[in-house]
């Protein structure tokens, strides 16, 4: 057996969103879910009607109560617990995000007590050992920002940094690695696109200016952090699908190289004198034959995503052309039953173990997600966690797929040649 021993100082970990685990938030995404639990529910078996695990997830999927996030896991009052099973699994590095609504729930008024909340969840993380990733944007907005418009409001480059300022003043001397914004295009598409997300305004327009104060509100606060913490490492964290083009044909190829900039490689573009290293997150990947996801599908997950975990590793060449370091912050699947976890797992190391070797500086893998949690507009039906909460009693289970990965983490090594 081939033994795949990692970088020294290889970051190992996974990652979570406030508003998917905290619980008890106030936000655009709050009040949107309370509006449109009852649609969402009416509306689930024709979005997800298909899936193989359909009778299993349909009381549930059915239910208003599934879109309402509510306590989520609790995460808020429950850190310690969950740190601390992270750190028995090997864990060195965490990444979550902060709640915007919570440090300025009122515009310009900071709630120090919530300031002083996520220093003391910083400072747990340090007692375990576990290295910090401080993502300031994970999609919801307070309600007095979405009243003036979210990010279409001319002034809202200026308020992201305002907040900015006032959070890495607080944690200035804790932390280290800063991610500024997740998934700005994913946002930017379901939201102003497809109009799935709040705020649903369907407008193209509204989408390109949206991308543009994303892209405006990291290169401010970029340097704002800086100025704070000179040695800081600022990042975004971006979804870069793996588009394949098909036996190599022209059309696909043309297809493939127009998405490739427009989707994996925009941003980046945008912001590259403003990023000390990349996050990257995947969790697909695109055949393109005459049209889109023409994919076999030999595996799918609970969602219908397909598992190809060789996506992984293109996504990583894609971007070695910026000569940053890279850090995968977010990679994982869907899976109650945690039938393919172990294998997609090492499946996604031997991926980043060849980029690696190809000269690709991929430094940490943080996998999605720490905990099962509440995702978005499928809701609490989706099981991403290495660690299992039952939401009625809160209590967590660690996966046998997590114990899996703990070994990977502990030994900073993988056995290279698995079997799914």
């Amino acid at each position: 057996m081939k033994k795949g021993q990692f970088p020294d100082g290889f970051l190992w970990g996974a990652a979570t969103a406030a508003h998917q685990v905290e619980g008890g938030n106030t936000n655009d995404w709050t009040e949107w879910e309370k509006k449109n639990a009852e649609r969402l529910a009416r509306e689930a078996e024709k979005k997800f009607g298909h899936l193989p695990i359909w009778n299993d997830i349909k009381t549930q999927a059915q239910d208003p109560q599934n879109y309402i996030s509510g306590r989520a896991c609790d995460h808020y009052n429950r850190y310690e617990e969950d740190f601390n099973i992270a750190q028995s699994l090997g864990h060195n590095a965490h990444r979550f995000s902060i709640e915007w609504s919570r440090i300025e729930p009122r515009e310009g008024e900071f709630d120090e007590k919530e300031i002083e909340h996520y220093k003391k969840v910083i400072t747990s993380l340090r007692a375990c050992g576990i290295e910090p990733f401080v993502t300031l944007w994970h999609w919801p907005i307070p309600i007095w920002l979405k009243d003036k418009g979210g990010w279409r409001s001319g002034k809202v480059v200026e308020y992201f940094d305002r907040y900015t300022e006032k959070v890495a003043l607080a944690l200035k001397d804790d932390v280290k690695f800063w991610i500024t914004l997740n998934e700005p295009l994913v946002y930017s598409a379901h939201s102003y696109l497809k109009g799935a997300w709040p705020p649903q305004k369907k407008n193209p327009f509204h989408f390109i200016l949206v991308i543009r104060n994303l892209m405006r509100a990291h290169r401010l606060s970029y340097g704002t952090i800086k100025k704070i913490n000179p040695v800081a490492q600022i990042g975004i964290s971006a979804h870069n699908v793996y588009l394949e083009a098909y036996k190599n044909k022209f059309i696909n190829r043309l297809l493939k190289g127009m998405t490739d900039w427009l989707w994996n490689f925009l941003f980046f573009d945008l912001i590259k004198k403003y990023q000390d290293f990349i996050g990257l997150n995947n969790y697909h990947h695109n055949r393109i034959n005459f049209g889109f996801n023409k994919n076999d599908n030999e595996r799918i997950s609970d969602m219908g995503w397909e598992l190809y975990p060789e996506a992984l590793y293109h996504t990583l060449v894609g971007i070695k052309k910026y000569n940053k370091p890279v850090y995968v912050t977010e990679n994982g699947l869907a899976d109650r039953e945690d039938k393919y976890r172990e294998w997609f797992i090492k499946e996604n190391l031997k991926s980043v173990a060849r980029a690696i070797d190809e000269g690709v500086d991929v430094r940490g893998y943080l996998y999605w997600s720490l905990l099962d949690n509440f995702e978005w507009d499928k809701w609490f039906w989706p099981r991403f966690g290495l660690v299992e909460i039952d939401y009625n009693t809160m209590e967590r289970k660690i996966r046998p797929s997590a114990r899996t990965y703990a070994e990977i983490c502990k030994t900073n090594s993988l056995i290279l040649d698995s079997n799914p």
